[in-house]
């Protein structure tokens, strides 16, 4: 948790003597400032990178490409008319792909209802952010604990990166837990396709060179590299599957499919979903601002993303939220507003409709290669150093990982949430007060009293009410 930063500012000419907003929480950089052409050199580079990340992600989710390109368009263009970051770029991520694709129980098997179960899923995770930035819910992501939400992401992004093998492999896999899951595809060995695998590593690989050079497209270069191989080489007659065919459609989903119960469950699901992705969106969004100075607006974020799901479901595309790896390369590329997202939209709508009847002869390995080099990076083991240094941070982090192992996303999410819940009520119970000190040279502030490493703030005592007291220094309390 990021505590309030008490410092003295610069005043801002549009704000006599300084004062801001209750809302502001760092910096006042106005977001408004457009650069045209840094905005637009931004947007044509992130919308390399984005492309073929929304082929790749519907994959996850079991959806159409499609699917994760109207995701990709209506995320951008709602968060840069409705938002208040200028480096977010709110597209489909591999969290919330995974968890639609989890969600495919709800349809009985039947791809048709899966659609429809999606789309659904997409409009009530829009219309529960939409209900939250009425209420002001602006702190909605402090549900989950951030071990929790770090455990979990942890967890999650191994079972997505096992899900890609049997893509890699050319096999089938089986609907299992993860361990019987990888020993079914161990026992499938004879039947592994050489063809597959050798596209997929060498996917994979140009994949990680090209990440050497921050401004190349490197998964639009892949994609382009497989296409052509898929022409000249003729790799379907080696085994290799293809995308195939698909068109852009604006369908309305039929709503009145789906059972009783099934609605149930798709409610479960889409408050879930709102609780990660604005967890995930918001800590993206307040790692930029803090970086550059910027003001944040937890509400407005609410209300941009709310609108951005609402139009993806809507038009059957998929959840979107502001994923970290996307707004960082967004603001590596020199993005200066938010405009920058748009330029994007654009561009994808561009290259959609120039290159549609290429994307379909895509090599599935090609994709699946790009949804394991994008999922991988995550796979920081610096940022769970803070948990590791405090027993019940290390215990909930493991319980959440290994939720999701071994129960799957859904069952995972939910125990993750029901974890945080528990520890929130936990904190809620005991009316402490913690003297809090800088963690390294991190903007993250924690008890000292568990983090004894932690270092005070020179002429400021930093305090925080509701937080858990160690009986080691009861006179903290």
């Amino acid at each position: 948790m990021l505590p309030p930063v008490y410092q003295k500012r610069k005043p801002n000419s549009r704000h006599p003597g300084g004062r801001r907003s209750a809302e502001t929480a760092v910096g006042a950089a106005p977001f408004h400032r457009v650069d045209s052409m840094a905005d637009v050199v931004a947007g044509l580079s992130i919308a390399g990178l984005l492309l073929p990340e929304a082929v790749a992600y519907s994959t996850i989710a079991n959806l159409p490409p499609q699917a994760g390109i109207i995701g990709l368009i209506a995320g951008l263009v709602c968060y840069a008319v409705f938002g208040k970051s200028r480096f977010a770029v709110v597209s489909a991520t591999s969290s919330s792909a995974a968890v639609v694709g989890a969600a495919a129980a709800a349809a009985h098997g039947d791809p048709s209802l899966h659609l429809a179960a999606a789309a659904i899923l997409v409009m009530a995770t829009g219309a529960f952010f939409l209900l939250a930035a009425a209420l002001r819910f602006g702190n909605l992501s402090d549900f989950i604990a951030k071990p929790v939400l770090r455990g979990f992401a942890f967890g999650l992004a191994l079972v997505i990166i096992a899900k890609q093998l049997p893509v890699l492999l050319g096999v089938s896999g089986a609907a299992a837990p993860l361990p019987r899951y990888l020993y079914g595809l161990m026992t499938q060995m004879p039947q592994w396709n050489p063809f597959d695998i050798a596209c997929g590593a060498l996917a994979l690989g140009l994949l990680i060179v090209l990440a050497r050079f921050k401004r190349v497209p490197g998964a639009l270069i892949v994609i382009f590299l497989g296409i052509a191989s898929t022409h000249w080489l003729d790799l379907a007659r080696y085994g290799v599957p293809i995308v195939g065919s698909f068109r852009i459609a604006l369908n309305v989903p039929a709503l009145g499919h789906l059972e009783h119960g099934d609605w149930l469950r798709v409610g479960e699901l889409s408050l879930a979903l709102v609780l990660v992705l604005y967890a995930e969106s918001s800590s993206s969004i307040r790692s930029f601002a803090i970086k550059h100075g910027d003001a944040t607006s937890p509400n407005r974020d609410l209300l941009a993303l709310g609108i951005a799901n609402l139009a993806s479901g809507i038009f059957q595309g998929m959840p979107v939220g502001a994923g970290y790896s996307a707004t960082s390369a967004n603001e590596a590329a020199g993005a200066l507003s938010g405009w920058a997202g748009a330029v994007a939209a654009a561009a994808v709508l561009v290259m959609v409709f120039a290159v549609l009847p290429m994307i379909a002869l895509t090599p599935t390995p090609v994709l699946a290669a790009i949804v394991i080099y994008a999922v991988g990076r995550t796979l920081n083991w610096a940022v769970f150093e803070p948990y590791l240094l405090w027993h019940r941070d290390r215990l909930v982090l493991t319980g959440a990982a290994l939720s999701v192992l071994a129960f799957g996303v859904l069952n995972g999410l939910i125990m993750a949430v029901a974890i945080s819940l528990a520890m929130m009520l936990r904190r809620l119970a005991q009316s402490n007060v913690a003297e809090l000190g800088r963690l390294g040279t991190s903007h993250d502030f924690v008890d000292r009293a568990s983090h004894p490493h932690a270092q005070p703030t020179a002429g400021v005592l930093v305090v925080r009410a509701e937080a858990h007291c160690s009986l080691r220094t009861p006179n903290a309390c």
